[in-house]
């Protein structure tokens, strides 16, 4: 019987970034099935002790750019540290996310959740605006009609019921996978969900 991973991102996480296609291609390989979980981290922080970026003492943004120049570095991925648009709101690309996902179907929806991610992070692109998400579905052959859809209720529903999904399995970062009720924290631990799935 195939596992399943419970995938909670943030489109805009350069830590979501760095892990996505890793965990794509580790599902494929294990014929795990995905659970596409665009979260809203703007609620998730305050309930988890989280803070947003600005607001983290300057030693810890210090050392994530640090951190992000090694990983982007260890991983072959191109990221700019300081892309133009960020900080971004994320909440128009998650809700296109799960649109897609709700009319196209897992793969649809998770090359579009790569696409965003990359725009942010290699791209300089701004996944605030509507243009540019119309964009991205162009550009990867996905419904122009997704993005209407990702203005309904339904499509609300969902973010806000994904959302709450985290805070109640104690998701206090993105990326952050469940396999079997276990909770990984951070693109960094994709090794130990990989040992999970072969369990």
């Amino acid at each position: 019987m195939s596992k399943t991973i419970d995938y909670y991102l943030a489109p805009q996480s350069p830590w979501t970034y760095l892990g996505h296609q890793r965990l794509v291609q580790m599902a494929k390989a294990a014929g795990a099935n995905v659970r596409l979980m665009p979260i809203d981290l703007g609620r998730v922080f305050p309930i988890s002790g989280g803070l947003p970026l600005g607001k983290r003492a300057p030693q810890r943004q210090a050392y994530r750019l640090v951190e992000l120049a090694r990983f982007s570095k260890a991983l072959g991925m191109p990221l700019n540290v300081h892309p133009q648009f960020f900080p971004v709101a994320g909440d128009s690309a998650a809700k296109l996310i799960i649109a897609v996902d709700m009319h196209q179907g897992i793969d649809a929806a998770l090359a579009l959740a790569g696409a965003v991610l990359t725009a942010v992070w290699h791209q300089e692109r701004d996944i605030a605006d509507t243009d540019t998400l119309a964009a991205l579905l162009h550009e990867h052959q996905l419904d122009p009609s997704c993005l209407a859809l990702s203005n309904t209720p339904e499509v609300q529903a969902r973010y806000d019921s994904n959302t709450q999904s985290a805070i109640d399995m104690q998701v206090f970062g993105a990326p952050s996978y469940v396999v079997d009720g276990e909770l990984f924290w951070g693109q960094d631990r994709l090794e130990f969900v990989a040992q999970k799935l072969k369990a």
